[in-house]
């Protein structure tokens, strides 16, 4: 009698007949990972804790316009603390556009021309969102014209777009081995310009936070290829320095869908920093590079983060003052060291915790 030879040598036998090339598809359908084990350590191993920078808002209305002349140099000292992490983002506060009307009925709109983005960039800033309650201040032809400057300028902008899929797009880069997703959002619209203000398909327009699952949605996408998954917001009650509910209810519902980083502000004040169910939250950086402050406005810094793959290994707050004519000018000394210890206190209200 013919003795049948095991299922499982006869797998081994058919797969060691088949070329290199063969046998690959194969292995996939026997639920084996074509990379060796040892080559996935490898590349695990060879991710390296990066550091990201992240500023609050930024125009440049009033004397900050002849800033521009210059756009290389315009963001002033602050540049250099920005420069220094390997990546940088910043919230640009303003439609890129020299024409479009102003939106009916707001007190302030802003636009900026082209050279703003070249500013930005000459000052270490890789990134910028759009997404926030001046992102259209100059209607559909102001968005048309932002759009057609961030194309030419190829410089990366977030939170806007032709359509809902490019303005909840990330933007993407890989750092010290580990791929950086950051997507761009703004909780904060004026209601009568919620709907036209909004990215739909084949609607030009913002990443609206207010549509929560499309926001989700994307932040779930990300998830699925990126290391660490960093959400820039625009969110918060102007001149409140404690959270508001609806940045306390969205913060937990986006690092459930696999945000390991929110970021954001809005308030034209300083709001909490720290670490909530894992992840790490700001709810304000406050303003940047902005015409108007005070005493309280006027405070402002640079959150740099280190971070390797999903964890936040450490949080430095670098702290500035606005200066005339609304640029940011690092603290020293002792000043600096009391802005720091200000700054850590603002967790109190936010339910924030100082470590993991």
């Amino acid at each position: 009698m013919r003795l049948r030879r095991p299922l499982a040598v006869v797998a081994l036998a058919v797969l060691s007949a088949c070329s290199p090339a063969e046998s690959q598809p194969q292995a996939k359908a026997l639920g084996q990972s074509s990379i060796p084990p040892i080559e996935q350590d490898k590349a695990e191993q060879e991710a390296r804790p990066y550091t990201i920078a992240f500023g609050g808002d930024v125009h440049f209305e009033g004397a900050l316009r002849a800033r521009l002349s210059e756009p290389r140099t315009a963001l002033g000292p602050i540049a250099k603390v920005l420069g220094r992490a390997d990546l940088a983002v910043v919230n640009l506060e303003t439609a890129i556009t020299t024409g479009g009307t102003p939106a009916p009925g707001k007190q302030f709109t802003f636009r900026a021309p082209a050279s703003a983005l070249t500013a930005l960039k000459a000052a270490g800033v890789d990134v910028a969102s759009m997404a926030n309650n001046h992102g259209m201040d100059y209607m559909e032809t102001g968005l048309a014209d932002s759009l057609a400057a961030i194309r030419k300028s190829r410089f990366p902008v977030i939170g806007v777009g032709k359509d809902d899929d490019e303005a909840y797009k990330p933007f993407r880069k890989t750092v010290n081995g580990n791929k950086v997703a950051i997507i761009g959002a703004t909780q904060v619209l004026d209601a009568e310009f919620i709907q036209s203000w909004s990215a739909g398909p084949d609607k030009p327009g913002l990443a609206s936070a207010k549509d929560e699952p499309r926001l989700l949605q994307a932040v779930r996408q990300a998830r699925k290829t990126s290391d660490t998954v960093i959400v820039y917001l625009h969110w918060g009650t102007e001149r409140q320095g404690c959270p508001n509910p609806a940045q306390l209810s969205l913060a937990p519902k986006l690092i459930k869908a696999g945000a390991d980083v929110v970021v954001g502000g809005h308030a034209h004040q300083l709001l909490g920093s720290g670490y909530l169910k894992g992840a790490y939250v700001n709810y304000g950086l406050g303003n940047f590079v902005f015409y108007n402050f005070g005493p309280v406005t006027g405070r402002t810094g640079v959150l740099t983060l280190t971070i390797k793959g999903r964890k936040v290994l450490k949080d430095v707050w670098t702290p500035a003052v606005i200066q005339s004519p609304g640029l940011p000018i690092p603290l020293q000394g002792q000043a600096a060291r009391q802005a720091v210890a200000d700054w850590k206190a603002l967790r109190g209200c936010a339910g924030l915790a100082a470590k993991p």
